[in-house]
């Protein structure tokens, strides 16, 4: 038995040290991580992360000079007449009606000002708090000096109560010392509701086997090699195991110099909470994987979301209103001017949709353009088509994503979907279609329109004045000739003639650049619905994309990595 406790004893001391400040750079990391993912992943998975933070900053904010360490056990295991025996005084009742302890009882050695505040945290009544260390015990606890023993209640309890307060106080002491007895040592309970969950807490986890004085001397060694096989079994190798029995002030002697070792080293806080963040990064770790971040979407879902999103807009109805509107404003400046009045009866295709463009309302605001905007409604087509683009979008962007990423990136691209209608029919209203200005070439063959047209009046004026001098019986005018034709008759058939022919010429180059005109007006239209989809769903996007590389680098960084 001396062979092992001593083995025991070794496996206690520990040969790291936890380096303070690298612990608050690792909590920090696990603070960024969640600021980074809040709204982007599920509440609940982040309950164990958000309890860690809370506590650890709040427990190294408390004393660092006192470390507090629980005796937890089923009922009869002893351990009320453990923390007696340490504390060397009756302060925690002991009695055959089980459960025995309902309540926390905790034992400060030193001044206990020092370790009320922490007391309070943990939530230990002060009628259960009790000071061991006084002027009549000189030196002979002052090894023990900065510990608060807790005695905790049966977590086998019967009554509900007592497990919840032993499972709270569970999560904020710094080191647990689970008494067990060798009537029920391998009791399924305590291995796999409290043990085996303490795996990553190695380092302040000590277990001891109480009432050793009830075995044969024989049976010692077999019952403590068989815990320290279901120990190893919960994932709890390397862990001290002690015999203990708290009839012989001897058979404590391993339990207190573990004790005074660990309250020497005020090393149990540090590991208690390094081990709370190896626990809370490993269940944080499935939430980002190993994939890296994706950059965005791909530029086919991109082609495809700005495709859907001019269906949408009515870009093509607004290129073609372009084009058409551009025929009828060429034809009626380079048309025949004495058909020109009557192109001008027929409505000018843009003001239909009442796209007048920025010379007509340059001194506008956006807003006050989109209640002005009759550009046809989406069809049900077009509202599908663009749904079924941001669908893409979002799948692609967060297809290599762990569970509940892609979730998000889907919810994200969606997020200002009812925005859309509006921000497109404002990006169409303010897009400068390229028709506030007219060509320069127009003017020219409108004045030379004008020009034959006058020289057709002239004529017909100068046969109209011939014919009625002629009807009064005057002299008639003498006609200069131009070969065997009368000048005013060749004025009249000749700017007829050459006003049809410069608007038969004039046609098709108007119908070309009127198709320019389209390709231009589509270019900018869909460059102006090309910013609607980028700000309003490939920046939410790309937002929860950066803000899952930022969660892989916090939580990366929380791991030690």
């Amino acid at each position: 038995m001396t062979n092992i406790v001593g083995r025991m004893r070794e496996a206690f001391r520990g040969d790291q040290r936890v380096d303070a400040d690298a612990l608050v750079a690792r909590l920090d990391a696990v603070r960024r991580f969640l600021t980074v993912v809040d709204g982007h992943l599920p509440d609940a998975q982040l309950v164990p992360a958000h309890t860690l933070v809370e506590r650890a900053g709040t427990r190294l904010a408390l004393s660092r000079d006192h470390t507090v360490v629980a005796l937890a056990g089923a009922t009869g295991s002893g351990k009320s007449s453990l923390f007696n025996a340490l504390a060397r005084m009756e302060l925690s009742s002991v009695g055959v009606r089980r459960p025995t302890t309902g309540v926390t009882h905790a034992c400060v050695w030193g001044p206990l000002d020092g370790g009320n505040r922490l007391l309070d945290w943990i939530g230990v009544l002060p009628r259960h708090r009790f000071v061991r260390e006084s002027v009549l015990d000189a030196d002979d606890e002052s090894s023990l000096r900065g510990l608060i023993l807790l005695d905790l209640p049966d977590f086998d309890s019967v009554q509900r109560s007592h497990r919840l307060e032993v499972d709270r106080l569970l999560g904020l002491v710094d080191l647990v010392v689970w008494v067990v007895d060798p009537q029920k040592y391998a009791d399924r309970v305590i291995h796999t509701s409290y043990l085996s969950e303490f795996h990553r807490h190695r380092d302040v986890t000590l277990v001891v086997l109480n009432q050793a004085d009830r075995l044969p001397p024989a049976e010692l060694p077999r019952v403590l090699a068989d815990l320290r096989r279901l120990l190893d079994a919960d994932g709890l190798d390397g862990v001290p195991l002690l015999a203990t029995t708290a009839v012989d002030p001897a058979g404590m002697a391993g339990l207190r110099e573990a004790l005074e070792r660990t309250v020497a080293e005020r090393q149990a806080a540090l590991r208690r909470l390094q081990g709370d963040v190896d626990a809370v990064v490993a269940g944080l770790d499935e939430l980002v994987g190993g994939a890296s971040p994706a950059g965005g979407p791909d530029d086919a879902a991109v082609t495809a979301l700005h495709r859907a999103l001019a269906g949408a807009a009515g870009v093509p109805a607004v290129a073609e209103a372009v084009e058409q509107a551009y025929r009828h404003r060429g034809g009626a400046t380079t048309g025949w001017p004495l058909v020109r009045g009557w192109r001008r009866l027929r409505p000018d295709p843009l003001r239909r949709l009442h796209l007048p463009g920025p010379a007509a309302g340059r001194d506008e605001p956006a807003e006050s353009l989109v209640a002005a905007t009759s550009v046809p409604d989406p069809t049900v087509a077009q509202r599908s088509a663009l749904g079924l683009a941001i669908r893409s979008v979002a799948d692609r962007a967060g297809a290599d994503l762990p569970a509940a990423w892609p979730a998000a990136v889907t919810a994200a691209a969606r997020s200002r979907l009812g925005d859309l209608p509006d921000a497109l029919d404002r990006a169409v209203a303010g897009t400068d279609l390229g028709m506030d200005r007219r060509p320069f070439w127009w003017r020219i063959v409108g004045g030379l329109q004008w020009l034959v047209t006058l020289a057709a009046l002239a004529g017909l004026g100068w046969l109209a004045l011939g014919y009625g001098l002629r009807a009064l019986g005057l002299p008639a005018l003498e006609h200069p000739m131009v070969g065997e034709v009368p000048l005013p008759t060749l004025l009249l058939l000749g700017g007829l003639l050459a006003g049809l022919l410069v608007a038969a010429l004039t046609r098709p180059i108007v119908r070309w650049a009127a198709r320019r005109a389209r390709r231009r007006a589509e270019r900018r239209l869909t460059a102006a619905v090309a910013a609607v989809g980028e700000e309003h769903v490939l920046t939410p996007v790309r937002a929860v994309l950066s803000s899952y590389a930022e969660a892989r680098t916090a939580l990366g960084e929380a791991a030690g990595r």
